[in-house]
C-alpha cells in the first residue's frame, strides 16, 4: 500500500499495512549469517511475518517464505550461538510459528536438541570459568548470545527440562560475589568496558545494570521462570541480591529514581556513580527495562510495597519530558518500540492504572516514529521490531506469537 498522504489521519492499522508491505519480500542476505539473525537479519523480520498470520492479517504460505530465507543456509549450533543468532534464534521463530505440536515439528525437534546441547556446554564453560575465579563477559550472560537469552527460550519450549534447570543455576552461582586481586567485585561483574573492548575509563571492568546487557536480563529470567513454578536452590535468594544491588545503585532525582547504565571500580569504592543523570529510557539499558525486570522479581517473590516502588519509578520517568525527549527511533532495543511494549506488559501486571495513562501518548510517538523509520531489516534496530510493538497497540492485545519473550518483558 502507498504511504499515508500528508494531511491523512495516520492510524496504527494503516502504519503497520504500509511498513508490512514494505517488508513483504525477503532479501537476498548480504553476510552468511544475515538469514540466521533474530537482530538484525531475516530470522527478525519472519517474526513480523508470523505475527500477522497469527492474527489474520497475513497469510501462512507467504510467512513460510520468509521463514524458508531464514533457515535455507548453513545454521550454527556452535559455542558463539544465541537467542539472537544461530539455532536458538531459528528455533524461537519456528515455536513462534507453532503454537500446536505439528507446524515445523520435525525442524523444532531437530533445532531443540542442539539448544539443549548447546545450553549445557555453555553452563559447563560458565562454571568452569567461576570456579577459577576469573571475570565473566557479556556473550557468557547476556540476553542476546549468552546463557539468559537460551534460558529465555528454554522456558518457553522445555521449562521442565534439564537445561533450563542447569541455566537457573548457573544465574543463581552468577549472583555469588567474585574477588579479584583480593577485592570482592559482583559475579556478573565483567573484564571489559560496554562495548566489549578495552579502554582506560574500564581498565579494571564494569558492572552493568541493564536489561539486554547487565544483570537485570538474568533478573528477568530467574523471576519469570519463579512466577511459573520453575525454581532451582537459592534462586529466590538470588532474585533478592539482585533487588538489593538496584537498591544500592538507585539516584533519587527531581524526576524520580533511576539507575546507572554500569559502574567502575571506582564508583564502587566511591558509593557514588559516574553517570550525572538518567540517560535514554530504553529496554536495553534505562528505566523501563530496569524497572520492568524489578517489577517482575517483585511479582516473583511476593513484594507488593516493592512492586508499586517500580512501577511508580516507571510512571516517573515516562512524565520526565526531558527523558522521553531523548527517545529518537521506532526501535525495540533503544526507541519508542521498545519502551512502548515494555509499559504495555508492565502496565498489565501493574497494582494501579497508572501505567496504563501512558499508553496513548506511547502510541501516538511510536506510530510516528515508524512512518518515518527507513526501511531497515531485523527485530532489534529494524522497523519489523518496531511494527510488531504498533501491532500491540493497534490489537490492545497481546502477541499471539510471544514474541516479545526474547526481550523477557512477556
Amino acid at each position: 500500500m502507498n504511504a499515508p498522504a500528508a494531511g491523512e489521519t495516520v492510524t496504527p492499522a494503516a502504519v503497520v499495512e504500509h511498513i508490512a508491505a514494505r517488508l513483504s519480500t525477503p532479501l537476498p542476505a548480504t553476510e552468511p549469517w544475515m538469514g540466521q539473525s533474530l537482530a538484525q537479519g531475516t530470522a527478525g523480520t519472519a517474526l513480523l511475518h508470523i505475527e500477522r498470520a497469527h492474527t489474520g492479517h497475513g497469510i501462512w504460505q507467504h510467512t513460510h517464505q520468509w521463514i524458508a530465507a531464514a533457515t535455507s543456509g548453513q545454521i550454527s549450533a556452535a559455542d558463539t550461538s544465541g537467542l539472537f543468532l544461530g539455532a536458538p534464534a531459528l528455533a524461537f521463530i519456528l515455536h513462534a510459528a507453532a503454537p500446536g505440536p505439528h507446524r515445523y515439528a520435525s525442524a523444532r525437534s531437530t533445532l531443540d536438541a542442539h539448544v539443549a546441547d548447546l545450553a549445557h556446554r555453555r553452563v559447563d564453560a560458565a562454571m568452569d570459568r567461576i570456579s577459577r575465579g576469573e571475570l565473566a563477559n557479556f556473550a557468557e550472560y547476556d540476553i542476546f548470545y549468552g546463557l539468559t537469552g537460551i534460558g529465555a527460550y528454554l522456558l518457553r519450549s522445555d521449562p521442565g527440562g534439564s537445561a533450563l534447570e542447569r541455566v537457573l543455576c548457573y544465574l543463581v552461582a552468577l549472583t555469588q560475589p567474585i574477588a579479584v586481586d583480593g577485592r570482592q567485585r559482583p559475579g556478573w561483574w565483567v573484564a571489559h568496558d560496554p562495548h566489549r573492548g578495552a579502554s582506560p575509563p574500564f581498565a579494571d571492568g564494569h558492572g552493568n545494570l541493564g536489561a539486554a546487557h547487565g544483570i537485570t536480563g538474568p533478573l528477568m529470567l530467574l523471576s519469570q521462570a519463579q512466577r511459573r513454578g520453575i525454581t532451582v536452590e537459592g534462586q529466590p535468594e538470588a532474585i533478592n541480591i539482585i533487588c538489593a544491588h538496584l537498591d544500592v545503585w538507585r539516584q533519587d532525582g527531581e524526576a524520580g529514581p533511576w539507575w546507572p547504565e554500569h559502574l567502575t571500580v571506582q564508583d564502587l569504592a566511591t558509593g557514588i556513580p559516574h553517570q550525572p543523570g538518567p540517560a535514554r529510557p530504553s529496554w536495553c539499558y534505562g528505566t523501563p527495562g530496569i524497572a520492568r525486570a524489578g517489577q517482575l522479581a517483585s511479582l516473583a517473590i511476593g513484594d507488593q510495597s516493592q512492586q508499586t516502588f517500580f512501577e511508580d519509578a516507571l510512571d516517573a520517568c515516562l512524565s520526565d519530558p526531558a527523558q522521553t525527549g531523548r527517545l529518537t527511533d521506532a526501535s525495540l532495543c533503544h526507541g519508542w518500540g521498545g519502551v512502548f511494549q515494555t509499559i504495555w506488559r508492565a502496565s498489565r501486571d501493574a497494582a494501579t492504572p497508572v501505567l496504563e495513562r501512558h499508553l496513548p501518548y506511547l502510541t501516538k510517538r511510536l506510530t510516528q516514529q515508524v512512518l518515518r523509520a527507513e526501511g531497515g531489516p531485523g527485530l532489534l534496530e529494524g522497523d519489523a521490531g518496531a511494527v510488531l510493538a504498533l501491532m500491540t497497540a493497534n490489537r490492545r492485545a497481546a502477541p499471539k506469537s510471544g514474541w516479545d519473550a526474547c526481550l523477557l518483558i512477556d
